[in-house]
């Protein structure tokens, strides 16, 4: 489908759009894709990684400026929302500059991609958006639920809006993995609770589900894909066999174990082999043939947290992951 299309990624320079930009070149060769952020200097350095490719562009704005967005979104046919505030402890002393990226920033890409005659927009979403209890878990929930509204919103219009939601993304900028390594010559790593899990995703499993919702969408879904989860004591003895674990106690705005689906969303959950799908439960969308497809309804009560996962990740595994990964983790 997005073949010899125009994509643009907001919030391009970071993890996610260093790996979606490389991996949809060598697959489907679009005609263009647009990185489109407020980081000069990202911008700067990631555009040495695609000197000589005229279908890299990069495009200085931010999403909180409207017409910035109408000037970028020019002849676009594909958006990925990846720009967000997401540091939880940023979030929560700097709430208003959440508020204002997370919720006016996805309003107005929403408002111009109709207004543009995009054909499809996939968000990205995060585990902190199920049944949240910090900011910015709340503002990416607002921001779903923007997005799944926004295909009534496009009314006659051919714009079309799906939302993808993953939790911890392995080995990118400020997650565990490059964490513990950076610190791991100190011979103690922090650990908030000893019970604590987390969902186990790559990078380049991120991308794939984005692919999949942009071939796969009718608009109101929610993708989230299958992974393994991890015991965080567990996946520090693996990056550091040899330092002392010290418990440091859960921080503000803090879960102990990842929620992708609430049993709330269990009443509008379908099943599908690699991933599942909560369809929208406004405008009847949830009994649309076209989005069930082959879906089977989940069991009443169902959830899909770190902890209830029937999948986990062993430590020959992450070491494995580890091992390919060598020179890339933390690098993006």
């Amino acid at each position: 489908m997005i073949s010899n299309s125009t994509i643009l990624v907001t919030g391009g320079t970071g993890s996610f759009g260093n790996a979606f930009v490389p991996m949809t070149l060598e697959k489907f060769n679009p005609k263009k894709i647009i990185i489109y952020s407020r980081d000069e200097m990202k911008q700067w350095e990631m555009a040495k990684k695609f000197q000589g490719d005229p279908r890299v562009r990069f495009f200085i704005g931010d999403v909180r400026d409207k017409e910035r967005l109408h000037r970028a979104l020019d002849g676009v046919d594909f958006v990925v929302h990846a720009a967000a505030t997401k540091i939880v402890p940023t979030a929560e002393y700097n709430p208003f500059e959440c508020v204002k990226t997370n919720i006016n920033g996805a309003m107005n890409l929403i408002d111009v991609c109709i207004d543009k005659g995009v054909k499809r927009v996939v968000a990205l979403s995060t585990d902190k958006a199920s049944s949240p209890i910090n900011l910015y878990g709340a503002t990416k929930l607002a921001s779903d639920k923007l997005f799944i509204a926004g295909n009534a919103y496009a009314g006659c219009h051919d714009t079309r809006f799906a939302v993808v939601r993953y939790g911890n993304v392995m080995g990118s900028r400020g997650s565990v993995i490059p964490f513990f390594m950076s610190i791991m010559e100190k011979g103690v790593l922090p650990i908030t609770d000893e019970r604590m899990t987390r969902f186990m995703i790559s990078l380049e499993q991120g991308v794939e589900l984005v692919w999949h919702a942009f071939n796969d969408m009718e608009g109101g879904e929610i993708y989230v894909k299958k992974i393994p989860s991890m015991k965080v004591v567990e996946l520090a003895k693996t990056v550091a066999p040899k330092a002392r674990l010290e418990f440091v106690g859960i921080r503000p705005g803090e879960k102990l174990h990842e929620q992708m689906i609430s049993v709330e969303d269990s009443l509008f959950t379908y099943d599908y082999p690699e991933h599942y799908k909560i369809l929208p439960s406004i405008n009847n969308w949830n009994n649309s043939e076209e989005r069930i497809q082959d879906g089977k309804k989940v069991a009443e009560g169902f959830s899909y947290t770190s902890d209830n996962n029937p999948e986990w990740m062993s430590s020959g595994d992450l070491q494995a992951w580890l091992t390919a990964n060598q020179g890339k983790i933390g690098r993006i």
